[in-house]
């Protein structure tokens, strides 16, 4: 390196969850191919899952690092070893989770401290983040993992009074670009009364102001109205620097972002090149939406009857014993040999849905998966579960029209459970996206979104003028030593 030039280095420090983590570490590789030195935070666990997607970055030529934290588990009731948000089963071991982020400061000072990072990147989970960089005189920047349609909507929602809300009246959020309408049980209990999780929420909504300003996974051209009034109405910084998951080139880099896949990338790709283009639908619900047995037998009994071809990902081992998989109709397998494909586990997500094979994606609509489809072109049949992956689901179906809904009207926040969606919605919403009378059409525009997308990365596109904008902002081009 010069030696009249200091290289830069970013702190980044992503909430303990794989939709989190992963387009940190894409963020990560981004900030690196610009000279920035990087290092990613997190517990040891987490950081095992990632190590082979940071270590091919490494021979890549980015220079990314990592420091572990040890998560204090076990000092909030939670079991030994448990350090990802996808371990987490019931609301209670929720609030003791996030409980226990809270306890990772003292760590993360002692790391600032003895580091000196120029910046810190740090989710938005952590709100106290933004004290203890102060302490430092350290800028830090919040990282949400969704895009500017929530975070517009969140922050109205924290602004009102919740406790009136019932299901049979739907809430409307007032001051927004489009009308916005939410029923009483698509906001969950703890938003509407005083409790932890929402005294959790307004800080980390009031973290945003009092930042550096927000990392956004998006680019202007999908949602330029939510982006222009999250600047402007609301009064926050923030850039837009996706879709992040851009800067992997190579089908390695692709296949390998999360954990490692349950089926090697070789033979999915194969089974998919022998398909017809736009002839196959992805069926995921990434890594947090948890279905009981029966609500996947009646996805099976959907896919089934849909005639169409698929992917399956669906969070479940293969039995030891034949015939025990209660969650499978007897002999589905059998039935669907050559026209669907079941993963069990983990499978990498792009290079399914950039196949020319893909014709569709059945999505829980939380953010990576919808950003993920829209950069490939791909409409969706949307099934939102929780939180932002409601508004997901309208900006999909109703601003882009790029999605058919799998269940029309109100649907429960139902992130440990919920209403059950039968087999008739799933066959109707896959045939409709698949090969309804609107499909083509709804095609047609998500491979114009796909194509926004890529260019908004490219050199002079909005994303990478906003990412230069920000470096230039922030001073992490190469800094200029102290004269001795």
């Amino acid at each position: 390196m010069d030696q009249k030039t200091i290289q830069p280095h970013i702190f980044f420090f992503p909430y303990m969850s794989h939709g989190h983590m992963i387009p940190t570490i894409d963020m990560a590789k981004l900030f690196a191919s610009k000279g920035i030195k990087t290092t990613i935070i997190s517990t040891p666990h987490n950081l095992s899952l990632f190590s082979k997607a940071i270590e091919r970055s490494k021979l890549s030529g980015f220079e990314i690092g990592v420091l572990a934290l040890k998560f204090p588990a076990v000092e909030v009731g939670l079991p030994e070893g448990c350090e990802n948000a996808h371990m987490v089963e019931t609301q209670e071991e929720l609030q003791k989770f996030l409980k226990a982020t809270t306890l990772l400061a003292q760590q993360l000072e002692q790391l600032l401290k003895d580091h000196q990072p120029n910046c810190l990147v740090a989710d938005i989970f952590f709100p106290w983040a933004t004290d203890v960089a102060a302490k430092f005189g350290i800028p830090r920047l919040v990282f949400h993992g969704t895009n500017f349609i929530s975070l517009c909507v969140s922050h109205h929602l924290m602004k009102m009074d919740l406790s009136i809300v019932s299901d049979s009246e739907p809430l409307v959020i007032p001051n927004l670009p489009h009308e916005h309408k939410l029923a009483g049980n698509q906001i969950p209990d703890f938003m509407k009364q005083e409790s932890e999780l929402r005294s959790f929420g307004k800080a980390a909504a009031e973290s945003e102001w009092r930042s550096h300003g927000v990392l956004v996974n998006s680019f202007y051209e999908l949602e330029p109205a939510y982006a222009d009034h999250y600047r402007n109405f609301l009064g926050i910084k923030a850039w837009h620097i996706g879709p992040t998951f851009l800067c992997n080139k190579e089908i390695e880099d692709k296949a390998k972002r999360g954990p490692k896949a349950s089926l090697d990338e070789h033979e999915f790709l194969k089974w998919l090149s022998s398909k017809e283009p736009n002839s196959v639908i992805y069926v995921s619900f990434g890594s947090v939406v948890k279905f009981d047995d029966a609500q996947l037998l009646e996805i099976a009994l959907g896919l089934e009857a849909s005639g169409q071809q698929f992917i399956w990902v669906v969070k479940k081992e293969k039995s030891d014993q034949e015939n025990k998989e209660d969650w499978l109709p007897e002999g589905f397998e059998d039935r669907v040999e050559g026209r669907g494909l079941v993963i069990r586990g983990w499978a990498p997500q792009v290079p399914i849905l950039e196949h020319q094979a893909t014709g569709g994606f059945v999505t829980h609509c939380g953010w990576n998966s919808t950003m993920e489809a829209v950069t490939a072109g791909v409409p969706m049949a949307t099934w939102p579960a929780f939180a932002d992956q409601f508004y997901n689901e309208k900006l999909v179906t109703e601003i882009l029209g790029i999605g058919v809904r799998v269940v029309e009207g109100a649907k429960k926040w139902a992130r440990f459970g919920g209403d059950r969606v039968k087999k008739e919605n799933i066959e109707k919403a896959v045939t409709e996206v698949m090969v309804g009378k609107d499909a083509e059409e709804m095609r047609s525009r998500a491979k114009a979104l796909g194509e926004m997308a890529r260019k908004s990365v490219e050199e002079g596109g909005s994303s990478y003028k906003d990412l230069n904008a920000l470096i230039q902002e922030l001073g992490l081009h190469r800094i200029a030593p102290p004269q001795s």
